[in-house]
């Protein structure tokens, strides 16, 4: 499986992280790793996230921007890796 690193930032929010889980559960990638931390502004905040599919990060990174409170989403790194579901 092919392993992607995510750099997201969005407003605070209760539901925020719940929305993005099920938003990369739903597109069928694997949580791999997974950290979360304020921004510089204390309503921000930062995800990074690593995740695993055969599926192209494209499709999860546009549907992961058109959540209400995400500001941006990059796209960090892309590795081949052997992991065992």
């Amino acid at each position: 499986m092919m392993q992607h690193q995510l750099s997201i930032q969005a407003r605070f929010r209760p539901e925020m992280l719940e929305r993005v889980l099920r938003v990369v559960r739903h597109r069928g990638f694997q949580v791999c790793a997974m950290n979360m931390a304020s921004g510089s502004n204390s309503g921000d905040i930062n995800i990074e996230l690593t995740v695993a599919s055969q599926r192209p990060v494209d499709l999860l990174s546009s549907q992961l921007s058109k959540l209400m409170d995400v500001s941006s989403v990059e796209i960090q790194q892309q590795s081949s890796q052997q992991i065992r579901a």
